[in-house]
């Protein structure tokens, strides 16, 4: 990115954060929807999940939401200084959204900052229990580390909120067959 761009962007970002409101808070999804999510059969659990998902990435506030649209597309776009930055600015200012902890913890992991990541993955599951983003982020974290058991636990959480996740299927599956000696 050249440095107009670059500096167009953070004042974009400084002009949203100074005249947007202070602290946003949005509204948390309806609990109805979890029970809808850990449904196994039928096809409810889509829709559970895209509001569940929809509530989460809502921080109340527009310009937050810039923001944090930013720092998504800065993991998309693998440039994961600049998305830690964006994410940073946006639990600063709404320092109750538990989906910006969530998204930075990704950020710090993928960039190798393994501390931090489990900061704010732990605070992002104190703000919102069923995480399960967190949750299976976590186990995935934990089994790169070594820490196989406490990655299941984390896994069979997310799998009990959510047992649709492809990701975190596998993974406990993996976990598994490591733990009995099986080979998948």
């Amino acid at each position: 990115m050249n440095r107009r761009a670059r500096i167009f962007q953070y004042t974009v970002t400084a002009f949203a954060i100074a005249f947007g409101p202070a602290q946003a808070i949005a509204a948390p999804p309806d609990p109805a929807l979890f029970a809808a999510l850990a449904q196994t059969e039928g096809e409810a659990w889509v829709e559970a999940e895209t509001e569940i998902l929809t509530a989460w990435e809502d921080t109340g506030s527009e310009p937050l939401n810039l923001i944090q649209m930013r720092g998504e597309s800065a993991l998309d776009e693998g440039d994961y200084p600049s998305a830690i930055g964006h994410l940073t600015a946006l639990v600063d200012h709404a320092p109750d959204h538990a989906m910006g902890y969530q998204l930075r913890g990704l950020a710090y992991w993928l960039n190798g900052n393994y501390g931090p990541a489990a900061a704010d993955l732990s605070m992002a599951l104190e703000l919102e229990p069923k995480q399960y983003l967190a949750l299976t982020q976590l186990g995935t974290m934990l089994e790169e580390l070594g820490d196989n058991a406490r990655a299941a636990e984390a896994l069979r959480l997310s799998l009990d909120i959510n047992p649709h996740q492809q990701d975190a299927i596998d993974a406990a599956a993996r976990l598994d067959a490591a733990d009995t000696g099986t080979d998948i």
